[in-house]
């Protein structure tokens, strides 16, 4: 009796460690601790030969994607100087909550907005440019709930007449692009003048939640000093609980270094705004609205090789074409047959910023995060 309760055990024992496929150690070098932070791991072909559950230390199951690009991510909470583990299970995941979601709308002059739980973006596409409209840079739609709002908000204003220029209880768009970078486009140079892009030629969407959203975006081609036909593409990323977007961006049919900006319209000659070279960020607090508060702008380029970062600020006549009083640039070199990461984006004094001092600090924060990203490991 004694060896069939052995035996039995011994059955239970290896049937409750048998379905573990791999642990992980989500590592934070950083001084500083990390919260719901999105990381990554490429995904190991053994991993998805059936179902699996993600769990933490204590047992929790968290809520992860695989990405277009073979990538496995999730969130994850690290103390300053340590690790935390993570390990993949046989099972089936329970379902997740869609909060990264985006899509096109052709029905409104081919935008492709997309959203978070705590921002929405949007950007231009072909019908707008055959319009003859100048809107170069991306655009920020405010919200102050977690769910997903862009599609309502959409049918409202194509279907009912209810614009989504008016807080109607879950946030608007108050932002003005028009013919500039908007919230943190990137642009190359010529002879210290911007060669502003237009609207998106083609689009792909890659990744369509629940954790992250990606497009691929191609412009037309563009002349930059002898290059006749300079073609950009962008691979733009928004994760679950982020701010900030990541933007890889590439230019073909470039044959010499170039300068590149990524810049933050300015709406006016204020102070209101924070530019670091040395730790490659800048940020803006756009004037108060109103009706409907501040949005505050972004653009963090890690890597150290920002050259200035400052405000350039329009001639009188270019303001009136422009409607806006500059730009505020960080500016470095882009070199031919390479891509330039970036991140930008927005946050809104009605949702998790009420001063632009809560707003400077978060950005002063992401940029060491970007410094220093956590990495993910297999250690069993």
């Amino acid at each position: 009796m004694k060896l069939i309760l052995s035996f039995l055990c011994a059955a239970i024992l290896f049937g409750c460690t048998s379905n573990k496929i791999a642990t992980l150690a989500v590592q934070n070098v950083s001084t500083e601790p990390r919260e719901n932070e999105m990381v990554e791991i490429n995904v190991d072909p053994q991993w998805t030969t059936a179902p699996f559950i993600l769990t933490d230390s204590t047992g929790k199951e968290i809520p992860y994607q695989l990405t277009y690009n073979n990538k496995l991510i999730f969130q994850a909470s690290v103390p300053a100087c340590s690790e935390a583990r993570y390990q993949l299970k046989a099972g089936v995941p329970q379902k997740v909550d869609t909060i990264v979601t985006g899509n096109q709308y052709p029905e409104r002059v081919d935008d492709i907005a997309w959203e978070n739980d705590r921002i929405a973006f949007r950007t231009y596409g072909p019908a707008l440019q055959a319009s003859g409209e100048k809107a170069y840079g991306y655009d920020v739609w405010a919200k102050r709930v977690s769910h997903p709002v862009v599609a309502e908000r959409y049918r409202l204003e194509l279907k009912e007449g209810i614009t989504y220029h008016k807080d109607n209880g879950n946030g608007c768009d108050f932002y003005k692009v028009g013919p500039t970078l908007g919230a943190g486009t990137a642009a190359l140079m010529v002879a210290d003048t911007l060669v502003y892009p237009y609207c998106y030629d083609t689009y792909e969407i890659l990744d369509n939640g629940p954790l992250r959203f990606t497009v691929k975006l191609t412009y037309h081609p563009l002349k930059i000093n002898t290059d006749t036909a300079v073609v950009e593409t962008r691979l733009l990323s928004l994760d679950a609980g982020a701010q900030l977007n990541r933007v890889i961006v590439s230019y073909h049919g470039l044959s010499a270094a170039t300068p590149l900006a990524a810049g933050i319209v300015l709406h006016d000659t204020t102070t209101n705004f924070q530019a670091d070279a040395d730790r490659g960020y800048i940020a803006y607090a756009d004037p108060v609205d109103r009706d409907n508060g501040q949005l505050y702008l972004a653009a963090i380029l890690p890597g150290g090789e920002v050259k200035s970062a400052q405000p350039v600020y329009f001639s009188a006549q270019e303001q009136k074409t422009r409607g806006a009083n500059g730009h505020l640039l960080a500016c470095t070199t882009y070199q031919p047959d390479s891509s330039f990461t970036y991140y930008w984006g927005a946050g809104w004094s009605k949702w998790g910023f009420a001063t632009q001092d809560d707003w400077f600090n978060f950005v002063r924060k992401e940029s060491a995060k970007k410094a220093e990203p956590m990495m993910v490991i297999v250690v069993e």
